[in-house]
């Protein structure tokens, strides 16, 4: 899953957000160095990682790509179930998705020492294309695409698979539906157990 996704599955823990956020800089067992909260955060996002790459569902959406974006196809997916995430976002939480983001703005700005050097380097790109809801729409799932095309040094074509959402889009948002409920308790789960054995 991408960044929406995973700031969502933290629940209202502010610290176990951040650590969900900053995890994919995190390598081996050098989350221990981290505040609990931070650590279930960074555990909490590995299991999701790892529940998505094995789903059934999305692998459903990933085949349908990997002809023509190959191992990136697994990277579009995550972006284009964020898209559908923020596009239905009344459907999974009570507070506006600009409020929310906010937020989570702040919250990068009030615990900004903890964030690793990429992740700080990123944040002022990311806020102030409000990357987060632009995820809604198909020119910001556009721009992410492009920008994503532009790490690999245009070798990966991810900024076409805007093609493959307009084409198959319903398929895409089903699978996401299908697929995001099971996550939803999945995420629950692993929360709780890394909460009582964290302790």
């Amino acid at each position: 899953m991408n960044y929406l996704a995973h700031i969502y599955l933290s629940g209202d823990n502010d610290l176990v957000t951040i650590g969900n956020f900053i995890a994919d800089g995190i390598k081996g067992k050098s989350y221990k160095e981290y505040p609990k909260d931070i650590q279930i955060g960074i555990l909490l996002h590995r299991n999701i990682d790892t529940f998505t790459d094995a789903h059934e569902v999305v692998r459903k959406s990933t085949k349908r790509l990997h002809k023509k974006y190959g191992h990136y196809s697994g990277i579009i997916v995550d972006i284009l179930y964020d898209h559908f995430l923020a596009k239905n976002w009344s459907n999974y939480c009570d507070v506006p998705l600009n409020s929310y983001v906010e937020h989570f703005y702040g919250l990068l700005e009030t615990y900004y020492e903890l964030l690793p050097l990429r992740i700080q380097k990123m944040m002022p790109y990311m806020m102030t294309g409000n990357w987060l809801v632009n995820y809604a729409s198909i020119d910001g799932i556009s721009k992410a695409l492009e920008g994503m095309d532009r790490r690999t040094k245009n070798r990966s074509g991810m900024n076409e698979a805007v093609n493959e959402l307009e084409l198959f889009y319903s398929d895409f948002e089903t699978e996401f539906s299908t697929f995001f409920e099971e996550l939803i308790l999945f995420s629950k789960m692993k929360l709780e157990e890394h909460s009582i054995n964290l302790k």
